[in-house]
């Protein structure tokens, strides 16, 4: 049997600090996990990272470089963010133990990506978009911002403890005494640039019905945003999005550009 844990990702988007890189490796390998995804890191290590990892130079080694966001998520059937920071453009934000529940479901057969922003500014409004959800880790108002190494073994512990969660665990202990997660493990779901096309034909289909007033470019930005957001937090099934396309199809059928 496949492990779920093997289809989470962890994407580190343009990390500058080595011993970071490595502190995460270090932090997913404790808790289970192996796929850790570097998008444009630093170009030389003076071996710093390798001293942080520790005992996890295997999931370092193996870690996969990208050189762009799209590149690291386009196989991913789900993609959510870590973010502080809250608002209209970043779409719905839940908190870590919250989205982990969900997330455990849905990488029980379809790949996950979880992306983790640069140290100093996080992630862009651009990667956020990409994003189903957010997920957001309580932290005092005098210090909000977490080390991002710090951030990956909060997410990469919730994660985990889902398990356990969902399969009744509980121990002597009362911090353990909760109720058992109850989730349906998602179906399998379409990859993230299957997504990307249908986005384009909606786009393209709504331009033809006379849906955006004319000229109105930002309208026509919150509805694909709000697209992506509302399909990505639980994807399509291939079926769904064949379906999907074939409504715009015959759309596009009868009605003609005039």
């Amino acid at each position: 049997m496949e492990n779920w844990k093997d289809n989470v990702f962890f994407v580190l988007i343009e990390p500058r600090e080595p011993g970071n890189i490595g502190a995460s490796a270090r932090a997913i390998k404790n808790m289970g996990f192996k796929n850790l995804c570097l998008v444009s890191p630093p170009a030389a290590d003076n071996g710093e990272g390798r001293w942080f990892a520790r005992n996890a130079h295997d999931v370092l080694d193996s870690a996969t470089v990208y050189g762009s966001v799209p590149a690291a998520i386009k196989d991913k059937a789900i993609v959510v963010g870590t973010t502080r920071r809250k608002g209209k453009r970043r779409g719905l934000a839940l908190q870590a133990d919250e989205g982990a529940g969900k997330l455990y479901g849905l990488a029980q057969k379809n790949k996950v990506a979880v992306l983790f922003g640069r140290e100093a500014r996080g992630l862009f409004n651009e990667e956020a978009e990409e994003c189903g959800f957010m997920l957001t880790i309580p932290a005092s108002k005098s210090q909000p911002s977490l080390n991002l190494s710090h951030a990956v073994l909060i997410i990469a512990y919730e994660l985990s403890k889902a398990e356990y969660l969902a399969n009744g665990f509980t121990a002597e202990d009362p911090a353990y005494m909760l109720p058992p997660l109850r989730h349906i493990p998602s179906p399998v779901l379409a990859q993230h640039d299957r997504m990307r096309d249908l986005y384009e034909r909606i786009t393209r289909v709504l331009a033809l019905l006379d849906y955006y007033p004319r000229g109105d470019r930002n309208l026509e930005k919150k509805i694909l945003l709000s697209l992506k957001h509302f399909i990505g937090r639980a994807g399509l099934t291939e079926k769904e999005l064949k379906m999907l396309y074939g409504l715009c199809y015959q759309i596009e059928k009868k009605v003609r550009p005039r």
